[in-house]
Order: C-alpha cells, then sequence, then structure tokens
C-alpha cells in the first residue's frame, strides 16, 4: 500500500489505494522475505528493514488453460429494477440465486407481467443442482412457479427462510402443478447442495424477515451474493445483519463480491425501519378521522410497527387487497406478525364504526390499476368511499417506471380532498436497500477480490462500480455486466466469455411466452389507430354478395362518419368486382388486396392507420 505524503496541510497528491491481497498470497510473500538484523540502538519507530525477494522458482507459468473456472450468468436484474436471477455454473452443475419478476410498462399492453428469459436453463436443465432465494420479495420469487412450469419438474429443491419459501409456494396457485422439493435454512446454514456447491446463507436486513446474502464456494472459487441489504443496526423483528460472519469471510479471501447497487446514487445511510414507526405514530395522532394506509404488502416489519401503533391508538383494522390479506394469514399463522386479538375486522363492520377508531390498510402504493387505493382514489371502490376528515397515507415510494401511475393516483385523491400523506420529508417511508456508506461498508468487510455490481439500471450500476474503485478495488477487477453475458471466474481471470439467451418473457393469463413483439405492436395499433372489420359474403360459385358489413372500433364514431363509411363500402365493391373479374378465389389473396387498398384509402382520408381485418363468409 503505497500513499504519497506532503508536508503541511497539503492534499495528497495520489488517492488511498487499498491492498486486498489475501492470506495466500501473504503467506508466499512471507516465505520469500529476508529479514535484516536492526542494531538494539536504533529507532524502534523505524521501519523494519525487511524486502521481497523474488523466488526465481516464482517465474510465470501460463496455467490458465488448466485453471479451474466458475461462471456466472445474470439472466435478470442489471440494468433494470426486478427480476432478478443469476445462474452460477461450474463443468455440469448449475445452482440458481432468485427467479423474480417484474411489471409491465405502458407499451406491455394487456401483459401481466414480465419474467426472464429460461431458455438457457430449459437447455442445461439435467444440470441444475438448486434454487437459492435470498428473500422473498416479488421482484425475487415471483417467477418461481414459471419457472418450474418451464422445466417441467418439481424435483430441483429450493433453499430459503421460512417465510419466504411459503410465500414462494403461494405462488403455485394451479392445482395441477406439483410443489418443488424444500429445505428451510437460517443464518449461518451451510449446506453441500451437490458435488462442486457448497452453500452458506448469512443474516443480512432489509425491509422483510428472512433475507439472506449467500456465500457461494466451489473448487475455482469463493463467490459472495448480498442480496437486497441496508445496514440496520435497530431492526424491528431484532434479526441483525451479521457483521461478524461476513468480516471473517472477508479475512479468508472472496474472489468474486456480487452486491445490491439500488441505492448507490444516494450518499449516506439508509435510516432505519424504526423512524418510520415514529413518524407514523405522529400521523395517526393528527388523524381526525379514519386513516386510509397504504404500503407494501410484503413489508412485514412495516405491517407489524403499523399493527402496534393502530392497538394503541384504539383504531380497529381492515385489510383490503388479495396480496396483503395472503401475507397477513402467512405471516400470522408462521408467527412473524403479532397481530393483537379482537384488533382485526371487516370492511364492512368499519362502517359502523366511529371514524377515529378504523384503519384500513390496503395495498396500490405503485398505482396499479385494480389495487384497493386506485379504486378509492376513482371512486369505483364497492365498500370504501372518500368521506370530509378522512387520511391518506401512502408509506412507500414509486418504484422507478412506476411513478406517473403513482403519481395519478395521489392527484386524484387529492381532487376528492382528502388529506394525502406522501411526500418523503415526512419520514413515513425508508428504503430497504443500503446507500453509499452501506455499500461502501460491504465492500470493506469483504475485501473481494474482483466486484459485479448488480441490482440495478445502468446508472446505480456504473455509480456503484465507482465507489468500488474509491475503496480501492482495481478498475479492471470490476465488471459492469449486462443480461445474458457469461463471465468467468478463475485464480488468474474475471473476464466475459459468451452470451447465453437472455431478454425477457411476457406472461398474459396462462400464457407464458406467447405473446411477441408482433402481439404487442397489434395491440398498441389496437390502442392508437383502433380496427375496421369488413364482411363479405362469398358464394360457392365464387361471386361476392352485396351485403358488405363494415363496423369499426376505436377509429371513428360511425354517426359521424356515415359520409366515410359509404365512401369505403364503395371501394370495397369495386375491388371485389375487380377480383371476380381477375378470378381471384384464393382467400388469402382477397384479404391482402383489401387490406392494402382500404388501409391506403383510409389512411389517405383520416390520416391513421387502423387495423384492416377482412371477413370473407361462405353462403
Amino acid at each position: 500500500m503505497t500513499e504519497k505524503v506532503k508536508k503541511g496541510n497539503e492534499k495528497s497528491e495520489f488517492p488511498l489505494k487499498r491492498d486486498f491481497s489475501k492470506n495466500a498470497n501473504i503467506a508466499r510473500i512471507k516465505k520469500n522475505t529476508q529479514t535484516v538484523a536492526i542494531n538494539s540502538e536504533e529507532n524502534l519507530n523505524d521501519p523494519v528493514k525487511s524486502k521481497y525477494i523474488p523466488n526465481k522458482k516464482d517465474e510465470k507459468v501460463n496455467t490458465v488453460n488448466k485453471e479451474e473456472k466458475v461462471y456466472i450468468i445474470p439472466l435478470g436484474g442489471l440494468e433494470e429494477v426486478g427480476k432478478n436471477m443469476t445462474a452460477f455454473q461450474y463443468k455440469d452443475e448449475i445452482i440458481l440465486v432468485d427467479a423474480g419478476l417484474t411489471f409491465p410498462e405502458d407499451e406491455h399492453l394487456g401483459i401481466d407481467v414480465i419474467i426472464p428469459d429460461f431458455t438457457y436453463l430449459e437447455n442445461n436443465k439435467d444440470k441444475i443442482k438448486g434454487l437459492l432465494l435470498t428473500h422473498g420479495h416479488e421482484d425475487h420469487i415471483g417467477a418461481i412457479p414459471y419457472l418450474y412450469q418451464k422445466l417441467g419438474t418439481e424435483d430441483i429443491p429450493m433453499y430459503g427462510g421460512r417465510l419466504t419459501l411459503e410465500l414462494a409456494k403461494a405462488k403455485f396457485e394451479r392445482k395441477d402443478m406439483k410443489l418443488p422439493k424444500e429445505k428451510i435454512i437460517k443464518g449461518r446454514s451451510i449446506l453441500k447442495i451437490s458435488k462442486y456447491f457448497t452453500v452458506e446463507f448469512i443474516s443480512v436486513t432489509h425491509s422483510i424477515a428472512d433475507c439472506y446474502a449467500i456465500y457461494i464456494k466451489t473448487p475455482a472459487g469463493t463467490i459472495l451474493h448480498s442480496g437486497d441489504f441496508k445496514v440496520d443496526l435497530t431492526p424491528v423483528d431484532g434479526e441483525g445483519f451479521d457483521f461478524g460472519r461476513l468480516a471473517q469471510l472477508g479475512e479468508e479471501g472472496v474472489d468474486l463480491l456480487l452486491s445490491d447497487s439500488t441505492n448507490a446514487q444516494i450518499p449516506g445511510f439508509t435510516p432505519s425501519e424504526r423512524t418510520v414507526g415514529e413518524s407514523l405514530k405522529e400521523e395517526f395522532r393528527r388523524a381526525p378521522g379514519r386513516i386510509i394506509l397504504a404500503a407494501f404488502a410484503s413489508h412485514v416489519h412495516r405491517l407489524q410497527q403499523i399493527i402496534y401503533i393502530a392497538e394503541s391508538n384504539g383504531r380497529k383494522i381492515a385489510i383490503d387487497g388479495r396480496s396483503m390479506l395472503k401475507i397477513f394469514e402467512i405471516c400470522s399463522n408462521l408467527g412473524y406478525l403479532k397481530i393483537p386479538k379482537g384488533i382485526m375486522i371487516d370492511i364492512e363492520e368499519g362502517e359502523k364504526l366511529p371514524a377515529n377508531k378504523v384503519l384500513i390498510l390496503c395495498t396500490g402504493t405503485q398505482g396499479e390499476p385494480l389495487a384497493a387505493l386506485s379504486r378509492i382514489a376513482n371512486g369505483s371502490h364497492k365498500y370504501i368511499t372518500l368521506r370530509n376528515g378522512d387520511t391518506v397515507v401512502i408509506s412507500a415510494s414509486p418504484i422507478p417506471g412506476n411513478e406517473k401511475a403513482a403519481y395519478k393516483n395521489i392527484n386524484q385523491l387529492l381532487k376528492r380532498d382528502a388529506n394525502v400523506v406522501f411526500e418523503k420529508v415526512v419520514g413515513i417511508h425508508v428504503s430497504g436497500h443500503g446507500c453509499q456508506e452501506e455499500q461502501k461498508l460491504m465492500l470493506n468487510l469483504i475485501k473481494p477480490r474482483n466486484f459485479l455490481p448488480v441490482h440495478g439500471e445502468y446508472i446505480m450500476l456504473k455509480k456503484h462500480k465507482e465507489l468500488a474503485e474509491a475503496v480501492g478495488i482495481p478498475t479492471e477487477n470490476i465488471i459492469l455486466a449486462e443480461n445474458g453475458m457469461k463471465i468467468e471466474l478463475s485464480k488468474s481471470s474475471f473476464r466475459p466469455v459468451g452470451k447465453v439467451p437472455s431478454g425477457v418473457t411476457l406472461v398474459d393469463g396462462f400464457g407464458i411466452g406467447d405473446i411477441g413483439n408482433a402481439v404487442l405492436k397489434d395491440r398498441q395499433n389496437l390502442a392508437d389507430e383502433g380496427i375496421v372489420i369488413i364482411t363479405v359474403p362469398q358464394y360457392k360459385t365464387g361471386k361476392f354478395g352485396k351485403q358488405i358489413e363494415l363496423v369499426t372500433r376505436g377509429f371513428v364514431y360511425n354517426k359521424d362518419a356515415e359520409t366515410l363509411l359509404s365512401e369505403t363500402k364503395n371501394l370495397i365493391k369495386l375491388e371485389l368486382e375487380s377480383m371476380e373479374s381477375q378470378d381471384i378465389k384464393e382467400i388469402g389473396k382477397i384479404k391482402q388486396r383489401l387490406k392494402i387498398k382500404i388501409g391506403e384509402f383510409l389512411n389517405k382520408k383520416t390520416d391513421r392507420d387502423p387495423i384492416i381485418l377482412p371477413i370473407i363468409m361462405e353462403v
């Protein structure tokens, strides 16, 4: 470690560089170090007069091809927030960490959820030895049932905390799907997954119980995946951040760290979850009537605080939202939520109680159209209508990409004269992800030889790379990867070596991946331009009937466009007569010609491009 020091108050010319060399290297250095005798009269504060003398036998030998290699293959979670999934492959064995989903954006019309592309895993399913889960949030477990459905087997075991596994199993809603094998783990659980993979789960703090970093040991090297984390020194459930074990692993030597990049752009530390409880107490004290509180259903620690605060203020709790009801059921049964007797009521029962004795706990913090808060905001909720004196508390911040929908809800609530509490400065929400100082702390604890930032948009990954450089990790030992990149790790190398199939799979209803760009384009066209349906009768003789029907949807209002539609019908008749004279009888050719001619005509008249759908009816 070298630092050039100047006299006085002058700053160092060079930034501090941390030496992350490991014990193996230290042992080799000691072996080849000659210590020169020091005169006892010399100043004991002088540097030890020793020097490293390279052993001539240490000449470099090209052993790259002989080295053991493990491959890291991110399948989701890079350059995006969501659908986190990473494969680790050594020889003929693969283990997976997480299988999450993300939610559709505006251009994904009709799509329910988006999951990773499983093509590589389908092609190598016989090599997969286990699915390891860091925690129970949707962006880490939401794709699990689709994964097992695609692989066509339930024999690949799942490993995770008790709550995580219960939440994962709850996603297997189809009765024809068998639940996979499972193994419940706890902090510092060490498991030999297969012949080559040994893993250890290490407790970290986040915004849900049973959160773990995962240490992976292979013949080619050691890897630590941080999972999602923040450093919460006063966790609500008392399950702390395992500094001791992480520091121990750092001393033993970690070849590669994959670490959460979500808040890499935010300086400082993330406040403790307990601070939210104090802020919510104040909002409960000030609210004159009902409180309608929206929160993430999976934020168990937040929910527990809300329950205690409601009890201390004499408020009964009514729950609305399928995911919220499911979380309450699972967590209360497992003991992760402690619910006082008699505090839970039905929504209908809440209508009979004094307003200041009611808390309605619901979903919809991200502006989801069908969520409870959205229905309350637009006045379509079956039971809940906003009243004078109601306070709406949104205890969450919009996930990147959801800002527009979330603020649409807030605007609707404000229009209905509700008192809406949502600003960050109020302190009713804190992130479950660590900020810059916590990310640097993780880097300093682990002291990795190589670093791979994960879990975040590119701007987050890039900033995390800069933080790693600031604490002394060499630039050449950091990779900004993308989904599908195959990265080789050995004792002498850390480099991309290729690509595997990656991208997104769109889920619509029961269909997995059967909706492609062509369908989305049609849906977008339908939304933008509408559709024109042309029904033409055709006799067995090949002649066309005169009773042509023309129906439009989302294109023009028929009563206001009678002239246009009449002209369109006349053009269709002319085209049909022309095709009759040319003896064109092939249905496909007839439809294609009508599409082109009518499409060109309508575009010229309206400057719109509706979908043209000709239907030839045999009579």
